[in-house]
């Protein structure tokens, strides 16, 4: 639990404005994507974990919309993003 919130600290720091921004798109997305690889470890060692599954899928949709939805309003923040976290 404790790795968790510094991991997240981390990130709010590289990708948000300030130190209270978990808001904004770019820290959603990087916090989901942190999430999204955490998972597909657990997965890996855990194939029939259906729960865990489903909650990955649900992430990486949730992603995906915060990316679409980043693209259409400001593309150069949308470039820098996918950039950075090799998406």
């Amino acid at each position: 639990m404790v790795k968790i919130k510094e991991k997240i600290k981390e990130i709010v720091s590289k990708y948000g404005k300030n130190e209270k921004d978990v808001g904004s798109p770019e820290v959603q997305v990087a916090i989901l994507t942190e999430e999204i690889l955490n998972l597909s470890k657990h997965l890996k060692d855990n194939k029939k974990d259906k729960s865990s599954k489903r909650g990955l899928i649900l992430k990486i949709v949730q992603r995906k919309k915060l990316l679409h939805y980043l693209k259409r309003t400001s593309y150069s923040r949308y470039k820098k993003i996918v950039e950075d976290l090799n998406l």
